[in-house]
């Protein structure tokens, strides 16, 4: 029996799904993804009826979240994604699992069978009765709020409490369980004056800061002869990248960022030291032996930020500024990062300091293939130079796992105008093409794809879903057919290759092109030729494909296999050497 709104008549009630779908929209929503399916059906009527919201099918669940991951990071509003109930709602738990851990807003709308068949053996059953998993204990884990609608007449309260949960520091998805009853159910539209709207927690609800730490931290700042900042991604989701490029200024100091965030300060500026960690730079290691003081801003200083720092930052004193504590050791200012930087930069004098000499990002010289390098294979860092030749400074690039993100990473300035995003949080293979979909539908902006062809197996089949709604995404698909990041480790870890990660030569291209008639596919032969497709694939509207082949036995510009050929070399042990482990 379908519960309703007792002694109204239909005319006064909406339908649950509609209300929803009105409050999405209500809260600047413009997309929803996700994969249909019985138990979701009715939130997608809703969504097309209603015309507000762009509903957008995705291949797989993963993506779909990947989607609206993408779409929450370049356009700072909160991405929704929906499933339906058994195994569309298990398929979230990874690209949810990546929310969390990066601090992304999701909301995940996920269907239920009907309240009535809960515990008699129902298809899908996830309620937690008779035998069955509750997949409420599944969610809790990946989310900031989870929740089932039981009472329909609760989600007027459930959905701005998911909504603000995802939106506060520390940001990340929130769930709700939407059972298909629930969802059909007619309820009364709450009253305007006193339904609080599904948006971003009020400015006034931010912490205060501690004016104590504030003064602690100016007045260390400012004692300070030469800083080392090392920004996060943090700074981008705050909106603070003119803030942290002021303070830099009033503090002469160099810049560098960690991994996912080569965005957040200008590639280009005489101040940016590089990439920090195992994917970085030497001259972030040198300027932080030659610093006063290292200020982390925006970002915790995770392992894959700070591989190859440890012993520097151990004789270096660290202050932090963001939301929440940082992995090394040091004096931490806490509360809202906008908040923070503003505070201590306005205790700072206004005149600007001038940054100390220092190298620059100057790429780390990487030793050659283990072997001989197979024939019409394309160096990485030609590559990455004929992306570079081609990117337009407003796009978005999104780096997908691998060798071929570690050298991206490493060789490719973020575009002056757009996101340079890394899925750094679960690192999971094939992000990116969802990520990229999702980002290029909700901007508009032309989003390039960098990812190897592992990541192309797993989840590159969302080409389809780029080319269906005609998304400005270019995919540049690095092929070494291979594992190539897991046969180096076997090579350096396990005594040798064992060839279970090394494949056939596929052509990407040419299957690509034979699926999607529609879609310009190009399997580039050198960088030359990957440079002009690139640009074609500017000029036009829609999505591009092209494919390179590289060799996988080329080593990337990742921290742990130099410190492995290092020590191999010099015959030196990997404890005397300091060899970086990661994974």
């Amino acid at each position: 029996m379908t519960p309703t709104t007792s002694g109204l008549s239909e005319a006064e009630t909406v339908r649950l799904v509609d209300f929803l779908a009105g409050e999405l929209a209500r809260a600047g929503v413009t997309h929803m993804f996700g994969v249909g399916g019985a138990n979701i059906e009715d939130l997608f009527d809703a969504v097309h009826r209603g015309g507000a919201v762009r509903g957008v099918v995705a291949k797989h669940e993963f993506s779909a979240v990947t989607m609206a991951d993408g779409y929450a990071r370049t356009t700072g509003r909160l991405g929704v994604v929906a499933a339906t109930s058994g195994g569309g709602a298990m398929n979230l738990v990874p690209g949810l699992a990546e929310a969390y851990a990066s601090r992304v807003p999701v909301l995940a709308l996920v269907g239920q069978p009907p309240t009535g068949q809960e515990g008699h053996g129902a298809f899908q059953d996830s309620s937690g009765k008779a035998g069955s998993f509750d997949a409420r204990e599944v969610f809790a884990p990946v989310s900031r709020f989870c929740a089932r609608v039981d009472d329909p007449n609760s989600l007027g309260e459930l959905l701005p409490r998911a909504v603000a949960a995802a939106q506060a520091d520390p940001r990340g998805p929130a769930v709700l369980l939407l059972p298909k009853d629930v969802q059909q159910a007619r309820i009364r539209v709450p009253s305007r004056d006193t339904a609080p709207t599904p948006g971003p927690p009020a400015a006034a609800s931010a912490a205060r800061l501690d004016a104590a730490a504030v003064r602690a931290v100016s007045d260390t700042l400012r004692g300070a002869g030469r800083v080392l900042v090392i920004a996060g991604e943090d700074v981008a989701a705050a909106d603070a990248r003119g803030d942290l490029a002021e303070l830099a200024r009033r503090l002469g100091a160099w810049v560098a960022v960690t991994p996912d965030a080569k965005d957040v300060f200008d590639n280009r500026d005489p101040r940016f030291a590089g990439v920090a960690g195992v994917m970085g730079h030497a001259n972030v290691e040198d300027c932080l032996r030659r610093a006063d003081l290292c200020l982390l801003v925006g970002t915790r200083l995770p392992l894959l930020a700070r591989g190859g720092l440890d012993r520097a930052l151990a004789t270096t004193e660290v202050v932090s500024l963001g939301p929440e504590p940082p992995f090394v050791a040091g004096t931490a200012l806490g509360g809202n990062l906008r908040d923070a930087l503003r505070a201590v930069t306005l205790r700072l004098p206004s005149r600007p300091r001038p940054c100390p000499p220092h190298t620059g990002p100057l790429p780390t010289p990487v030793p050659g293939p283990l072997f001989q390098a197979r024939e019409r294979t394309v160096p990485h860092a030609q590559a990455v130079a004929a992306v570079a030749a081609a990117l337009p400074q407003d796009a978005h690039v999104f780096v997908d796992a691998g060798n071929a993100g570690a050298s991206a990473i490493h060789l490719l300035p973020a575009p002056r105008h757009g996101r340079f995003v890394v899925a750094a949080g679960m690192g999971g293979m094939g992000y990116t093409f969802g990520a990229g979909i999702g980002a290029a539908l909700a901007t508009g902006r032309r989003t390039y794809v960098l990812a190897g062809d592992g990541a192309f197996f797993m989840h590159g089949m969302e080409v389809h879903t780029a080319v269906e709604y005609d998304a400005p995404v270019t995919f540049v698909i690095f092929n070494n057919n291979a594992h190539a990041m897991c046969a180096l480790r076997e090579q350096f870890l396990q005594g040798g290759v064992r060839g279970d990660d090394l494949f056939a030569r596929t052509d990407l291209a040419a299957g690509v092109a034979a699926a999607f008639p529609s879609l310009r596919a190009t399997g580039a032969t050198d960088a030359a030729h990957l440079h002009t497709a690139l640009l074609r694939g500017n000029a036009r509207g829609g999505p591009a494909f092209v494919a390179v082949d590289c060799d996988p036995r080329e080593i990337p510009p990742f921290l742990p296999f130099q410190s492995f050929t290092e020590a191999t070399d010099s015959k030196e042990g990997s404890d005397e050497r300091g060899v970086v482990h990661v994974g």
